[in-house]
């Protein structure tokens, strides 16, 4: 890619109702490859599993799996999903109850209209915590959903037991772009663009949610001041050739943490747990079973 986006921070077409809107056909992760296998379960659109709690001007939607302590997902921004991160929760929800959240824009959850911030991002994803348990719970967030993960964990130290962050280290103003053409994303992967607005609730403001968006990441930045405060143990994966969030800048995020440990992931770029997956589950393991 010779643009950076988040691809995927950030991972027929009828306009109608979205409690009764189902995509047609398997579901899909952004760009992804011919004949690549996803996970059989369509994670972000099984309405059986499906629920919403209300988060400021806005209902998130969430769905569940499994049983036992639990776990909770934040996916990629943009043109992320939680069917991406398919193949990483059909493994956790053996062991827990695993908590697939849609963020705000994205899938099934509402767009509302106040301004985007990470205080709102980790609202929401605490709106559908605090519904699941009133108890501190193990996070994986990627990319978007792990600077999301990195506010929760600062803002509410009492809700986050320990944390895997995916694809996102330090970040400074004016890395990504201000903007991210709807014409450019179909031009990398048309169908994926048609199944974001077969889930959306208004499918008519896509272009406008990303407008609001990237305007917010291109400004976003994470560092000392709000590393510093998380001190819950944190995994941070990266991959060696991720463009996203690069190695130097995860290396920079895990020493502003006190109690972190990191993975880099030979051979990968952003999203580390696609290309290369046995390296990538072997830290999440071990890191969830310590």
């Amino acid at each position: 890619m010779n643009k950076i986006y988040f691809f995927p921070l950030f991972c027929l077409v009828f306009l109608v109702s979205a409690s009764t809107l189902a995509v047609a056909g398997p579901l899909r992760y952004f760009t992804q490859p011919e004949g690549a296998q996803g996970s059989a379960i369509p994670y972000g659109d099984n309405r059986e599993a499906g629920r919403y709690v209300q988060s400021g001007d806005a209902r998130i939607y969430y769905e569940t799996y499994g049983a036992g302590e639990p776990l909770f997902i934040f996916h990629g921004g943009g043109v992320g999903s939680p069917y991406e991160l398919g193949r990483m929760i059909d493994k956790l929800r053996d062991k827990y109850m695993v908590v697939v959240i849609s963020s705000r824009g994205h899938g099934h959850s509402e767009i509302g209209h106040s301004p985007v911030s990470l205080e709102q991002k980790a609202g929401d994803m605490l709106a559908v915590m605090r519904e699941i348990t009133d108890k501190p719970a193990p996070v994986l967030g990627f990319s978007d959903g792990a600077y999301t993960a990195y506010k929760l964990a600062a803002m509410k130290p009492e809700a986050v037991e320990r944390l895997v962050a995916i694809g996102a280290g330090t970040l400074k103003p004016g890395f990504f772009p201000a903007s991210m053409p709807l014409e450019d994303l179909e031009k990398a992967d048309a169908a994926y663009v048609r199944q974001m607005r077969a889930l959306m609730p208004e499918p008519e403001r896509l272009q406008e949610f990303l407008d609001e968006y990237m305007a917010f990441w291109s400004q976003a930045e994470i560092g000392k001041d709000l590393l510093a405060k998380i001190q819950c143990p944190t995994l941070l994966v990266g991959g060696d050739r991720d463009s996203h969030a690069p190695v130097s800048t995860v290396l920079e995020a895990a020493q502003m943490l006190e109690n972190s440990q990191l993975c880099v992931v030979p051979g990968a770029g952003h999203a580390a747990f696609l290309d290369n997956w046995p390296v990538t589950w072997a830290a999440i393991e071990q890191f969830f079973t310590k």
